[in-house]
């Protein structure tokens, strides 16, 4: 692997390497080889070039995960040029801002979003190509598939891609990866959770994005592992099949997803009986409940499952003691989109609750301004660190050191047997009138533990902590549901309760979070969220807080 410097070179070595197995498909449609791969990948080199597309060109790709869209890449990288992924929940306006702002040259889409760019307004493209459109000649594609190539010389320090995201913070940065950012990231992750022929992933996240992007696309390939899609997205009564027919070996998530499976499902079964609910009180009780859901859920999820990995954002720590004493195949991981991603983990084998796991053998870290408690800012060098960020050198300058540092903008606490341990985003923290650091994340930690929350977000509004909370209304109207069968209660009656309940819970809630944190970090108001109302989020489901700051 010592050769696989380039995106090329990994291509190359793949579609030669494992030419007979497959690739990818659609769950259900007929399975692409990796000879058929290379040889479509390479159908599409010439489109690009009867384009005009060249050397260091940028090409976007607006589309929904699709076996074509790592055709498409592979065809834009390995040509020389530098794709530029677009997240299929990006608005018209963030569509044409980043299409512009990258001078993209062509917009391969789906048809699907083509509506969602008729208004929009792009001066410099050249190309608007339907990526369902493609096609390929079954009948001559090996003849036609040759050995010629692109001849353009392609270095491992090229640029290889930008990737923008909008992040929490709401302005959108392109992060520029090269070719060796990226062979880095799989080739140091391959060390610790070895892929091969035998490994199957089921995708469920948006390509796009770097987390899948690396580690759901790229790694599979480095592997010769098989990667299967799902036509629409993953709501529970799709991948609950889908996992039966697919039994995958891999799936990387982000927290949502088992969130919601242990919210909606395993709790809503233990607290439907009496014994269980009781049971589930004791500290025997819950971990021998967990034990039971953990290995139906592990037969749900076809029963072969090694590694669910879970990154993005961070992990509600009741799901993810389920997991632990569940005894699911979870592993976590930390990184940011500038690190390509992944910083940290900890597989299978070392979870421990609420750790980051350990950093990755070709990382270095360092705490900056470490407070009395342990806790700074994290500075990372990686072979995995962006460039910069693309046509914003300031912007750049501002996070990566003249020695090579990169500024993470998260707090972490490092263990002695050094594990990491998340504790917010420095821009995040609150500063009271008295000096004291106040950090959110770990009041939503504490608010996030209380029964019938959902997930909560901490302000500062005039000098005063307010918590907006997400309160499970469906939880909540089950429980209420018995309570208006047992009693004959009218619907109205039943709705009253409920609105009543919350009035109470935010009481309660307001009483349990202040006697569990210090006098600085006080709770003075508790708003909840309506029903159906839910905070704004980013792909990764972090909840975009710029968004209710005031």
């Amino acid at each position: 692997m010592e050769t696989i410097k380039t995106l090329r070179d990994l291509f190359l070595y793949a579609t030669n390497k494992y030419a007979s197995n497959v690739m990818n498909s659609f769950i259900g449609k007929e399975p692409v080889t990796y000879r058929e791969f290379g040889c479509r990948v390479k159908q599409v080199q010439r489109l690009l070039k009867t384009l005009g597309v060249g050397y260091g060109d940028k090409v976007a790709i607006y589309t929904h995960n699709t076996p074509l869209y790592s055709v498409v890449y592979f065809a834009v990288t390995t040509s020389g040029a530098v794709i530029v992924p677009l997240l299929p929940d990006f608005s018209p306006t963030e569509v044409e801002n980043i299409v512009n702002h990258s001078d993209s040259k062509v917009l391969f889409i789906s048809e699907r979003l083509k509506s969602k760019i008729d208004a929009c307004n792009f001066p410099n493209l050249q190309s608007v190509m339907s990526i369902d459109s493609l096609l390929f000649d079954e009948k001559t594609e090996h003849a036609q598939c040759g050995d010629e190539d692109i001849e353009v010389e392609i270095k491992p320090n090229d640029i290889a891609s930008i990737v923008y995201t909008s992040g929490t913070t709401g302005m959108s940065k392109g992060v520029v990866l090269s070719h060796h950012n990226l062979m880095s990231q799989i080739k140091m992750t391959i060390k610790i959770e070895p892929v091969d022929e035998t490994s199957v992933f089921l995708s469920i996240l948006p390509l796009p994005h770097t987390y899948e992007g690396s580690l759901g696309m790229l790694l599979p390939v480095l592997g010769g592992a098989s990667v299967y899609y799902l036509e629409k997205p993953p709501v529970p009564t799709l991948l609950i099949p889908a996992m039966q027919k697919v039994r995958p070996t891999h799936v990387l998530s982000v927290p949502l997803i088992p969130e919601k499976i242990f919210k909606n499902s395993i709790l809503t079964q233990i607290n439907s009986k009496p014994l269980t609910r009781s049971l589930y009180k004791t500290m025997i009780g819950r971990k021998l409940l967990h034990r039971v859901a953990g290995k139906k859920l592990y037969k749900t999820f076809g029963g072969r499952l090694k590694f669910f990995g879970i990154g993005g954002a961070k992990l509600n720590p009741l799901t993810e003691r389920f997991l632990y004493e569940a005894k699911f195949p979870y592993a976590i991981g930390y990184g940011l989109t500038e690190t390509a991603p992944l910083l940290s983990a900890a597989l299978t084998h070392n979870v421990k609750l609420e750790s980051a796991g350990f950093k990755l053998e070709d990382v270095e870290m360092k705490i900056n301004d470490m407070n009395d408690k342990g806790i700074g800012e994290l500075w990372v060098k990686s072979p995995c660190l962006m460039q910069g960020y693309y046509k914003e050198k300031k912007l750049t300058d501002s996070v990566i050191t003249p020695e090579g540092w990169f500024k993470t903008g998260d707090l972490v606490r490092v263990s002695s047997s050094g594990r990491i341990y998340l504790k917010g985003r420095l821009k995040n923290i609150i500063l009271t009138p008295s000096g004291e650091n106040i950090y959110p994340e770990e009041i939503e930690f504490v608010i996030n533990h209380f029964k019938f929350v959902q997930e909560s977000l901490v302000l500062e509004q005039k000098g005063k902590l307010v918590a907006m909370v997400k309160f499970n209304y469906e939880e909540l109207e089950m429980q209420y549901s018995r309570i208006r069968e047992e009693v004959q209660c009218k619907i109205e009656e039943n709705y009253r309760e409920i609105e009543k309940k919350i009035e109470d819970l935010k009481q309660e809630l307001m009483e349990y979070v202040n006697s569990k944190v210090s006098r600085f970090s006080q709770i003075s108001t508790i708003v909840a969220l309506p029903v159906a109302t839910d905070f704004e989020k980013t792909s990764t489901m972090k909840i975009k807080r710029y968004i209710y700051e005031t």
